[in-house]
């Protein structure tokens, strides 16, 4: 193989470092966008996991996020706290005189609320959700978060009154129509804890779950206010509701459900445009392009590496089958024929005749030199060389 020297004193430069990095990162690109993408799926699962465990508020529960303190400091004071798994229950334990504290509202179904909806008894909804406020409070609606730590009453709520300063945390604020007791209000004019009249009983809507929890029970006025709301009847009902077996509370729906319209038709022009930019950029077949070969080779050199791949292969067909095309490339135009008739199997009689004529040889032994079968070893490859030669020397010089 020949290649072309570089001019003298000119030495070819290696890569440099910028090149190197280049295709350093050509390769890694696709891990590093890979770990990129499971990093960012990681934390979107992070921020939809639920902040509270499924025991929060549970009176039997000694977690931080439990309320068993608050509950044994209720027996404490003699007041009977029943533990309720559904509205049921519930429903079966209340009564005059009682307060009814619901948590976990999601949990809750339309029939649920409906039924709660008529209960003989005063509620206490810590963080409802706004399909049990428009059920048990319709003249309360839902504000928005608020992180303010603590804060006091101003109100006239006697529960909020003697309790004073309570540490909410992170907690959401209601609106309420007409007369209601609103307490620890915000700058916005939203309140932390409403109460409304409900035909006999009150409806008092929490905003944070910090007052009743363990964690929390012992900062500020926070146990005075859960002790205060809790305690305000002769027994407690407690209902902390388990998953509905339907899976779903009221009102609530799936992803796709929620999601506009508008939403939807974004994403499905989304994945056309993906899909057309994919078409577009898709790798296809072009024709065939002839390129300049870098270098210049002999064409013996050629020769000789291809005979070498045919004896490495045994190919003593493909090779005698060259060999004998070849030789009648060359000989049709000495005879005057077409050179289609070379590689037309029914001029083969033709040629052979004609060769025949034109040198020593019968035209049986002309046929099975032009077109006779492969050769049984290398040796019958050479002697098929040495007469395919022979038979082109005698036409030329006949």
């Amino acid at each position: 193989m020949v290649t072309a020297a570089p001019p003298r004193g000119e030495q070819s430069a290696g890569p440099s470092a910028r090149q190197v990095a280049g295709r350093r990162w050509r390769s890694a690109r696709g891990v590093v966008a890979a770990i990129l993408a499971m990093a960012v799926v990681a934390l979107i699962l992070a921020a939809l996991r639920p902040s509270t465990s499924a025991e929060a508020l549970d009176p039997e529960s000694p977690k931080q996020d439990g309320s068993r303190a608050l509950a044994e400091i209720l027996r404490q004071h003699g007041t009977r706290v029943t533990v309720a798994r559904n509205a049921g229950d519930a429903l079966g334990a209340a009564g005059p005189g009682t307060v009814m504290v619901v948590t976990r509202t999601e949990r809750l179904t339309e029939k649920d609320l409906q039924e709660l909806s008529g209960v003989r008894a005063d509620l206490l909804l810590v963080r409802p959700t706004s399909f049990a406020l428009d059920a048990l409070a319709p003249q309360v609606r839902r504000g928005g978060p608020t992180y303010e730590e603590k804060d006091s009453p101003d109100c006239s709520l006697q529960a909020a009154t003697l309790a004073g300063r309570v540490a909410f945390h992170e907690s959401e604020t209601y609106d309420v129509a007409g007369s209601a007791a609103a307490c620890y209000r915000t700058e916005y004019d939203a309140a932390r804890l409403v109460q409304v009249r409900n035909g006999t009983g009150t409806v008092t809507v929490l905003g944070s779950t910090a007052p009743l929890t363990n964690r929390r029970l012992t900062e500020e006025g926070n146990a005075a206010l859960a002790m205060n709301l809790a305690g305000a009847g002769t027994s407690v009902v407690w209902l902390v509701p388990d998953l509905p077996k339907e899976g779903a509370g009221a009102g609530q729906k799936s992803l796709g459900d929620l999601l506009p319209f508008g939403v939807k038709l974004l994403i499905l022009e989304l994945l056309v445009a993906v899909l057309l930019v994919a078409l577009w950029r898709a790798r296809r077949l072009g024709p065939v392009v002839a390129e300049a070969l870098p270098v210049v080779v002999r064409s013996a050199e050629t020769v000789e590496g291809r005979a070498r791949l045919y004896r490495a292969g045994r190919a003593r067909d493909r090779a005698s089958d060259a060999l004998r095309s070849g030789a009648r490339e060359r000989l049709v135009p000495l005879l005057g024929l077409p050179r289609s008739s070379a590689q037309d199997p029914s001029a083969a009689q033709e040629i052979v005749t004609a060769v025949a004529r034109r040198t020593a040889y019968d035209e049986t032994y002309v046929g099975a030199a032009l077109y006779g079968p492969e050769p049984l070893d290398d040796a019958g490859l050479i002697a098929l060389t040495d007469v395919l030669d022979d038979l082109e020397r005698q036409v030329r010089q006949s």
